[in-house]
């Protein structure tokens, strides 16, 4: 696990601060902040620009949540909730929101480090499968704009599927461009023109 990680705490009382920050410490993790209240966490997510946030909550509400999701920014880092009571729909709330742990029954010192090591990693494999669809989504978009603009070649030109197609990808390949980028210019072309 990397050990490099800039992890931010949130937890209101010194004591628990310095046993959170030790524990770390003897985990591996050494580049640690402690914040105090809830308030400033937007700007402190932001200049600190933390990998994971670790945020010990007696009684969360959906305020609360809310505002943690928005401030955390959970696409972009592993969050790890500690509370010590929940319901089915904060639980719900908390893992729909992307909340990479959530765990109740409070922050115990001898399981920081496992569970972090698992939020880091469902965070990761999140990230990854957001990734692919992401990927996916834009494939599949790009195939129906050439499709769009090899049906636009076919009335024009009176050319068969595969010749659109090809006259296609030979403008693309002439103009050192990609084939969708050629779709896209000829479909926003008929567009204007209707």
């Amino acid at each position: 696990m990397n050990q490099n990680l800039r992890i931010l705490v949130v937890e209101p009382d010194p004591e628990r601060v310095r046993a959170i920050i030790d524990a770390l410490k003897d985990a591996g993790w050494s580049d640690v902040k402690a914040l105090a209240h809830m308030s400033a966490l937007d700007r402190t997510v932001k200049e600190f620009a933390p990998d994971i946030v670790l945020i010990d909550l007696a009684n969360p509400d959906r305020d609360t949540l809310e505002h943690i999701f928005d401030a955390t920014e959970t696409s972009k880092r592993a969050v790890a909730l500690f509370v010590d009571q929940t319901d089915d729909t904060l639980t719900q709330a908390a893992l729909n929101a992307g909340v990479s742990a959530y765990v109740v029954d409070g922050l115990k010192m001898e399981r920081i480090k496992s569970v972090l090591e698992t939020a880091i990693a469902r965070f990761k494999i999140m990230r990854q499968m957001q990734s692919e669809l992401d990927a996916a989504k834009q494939a599949l978009e790009d195939r129906k704009t050439i499709d769009r603009a090899k049906g636009i070649l076919m009335r024009q030109r009176g050319l068969s599927e595969e010749d659109a197609y090809n006259l296609l990808r030979k403008t693309a390949m002439s103009q050192n461009r990609k084939v969708i980028d050629v779709a896209l210019a000829l479909v926003t072309a008929a567009e204007l023109l209707l």
